[in-house]
């Protein structure tokens, strides 16, 4: 992970991606995981970056990410 990439209050894929260091596909498929804390609006999936730091720190401690 990143200490010092600045993320904003809502992520998009491509945050995640960055953020983590992954491709936005891997990213994607991170945010169909049943216990991520998506944010659909339409078609788009975003979520809160508190909400995703919790859910990373939470899978970090299980090894499930």
């Amino acid at each position: 992970m990143q200490k010092d990439y600045i993320l904003p209050p809502i992520l998009t894929a491509k945050h995640i991606a960055n953020y983590l260091h992954i491709s936005e596909r891997r990213a994607y498929e991170l945010m169909d995981l049943k216990s991520f804390p998506l944010i659909r609006l339409g078609r788009s999936k975003r979520v809160n970056r508190e909400s995703f730091l919790t859910w990373l720190q939470e899978n970090e401690n299980k090894g499930a990410c």
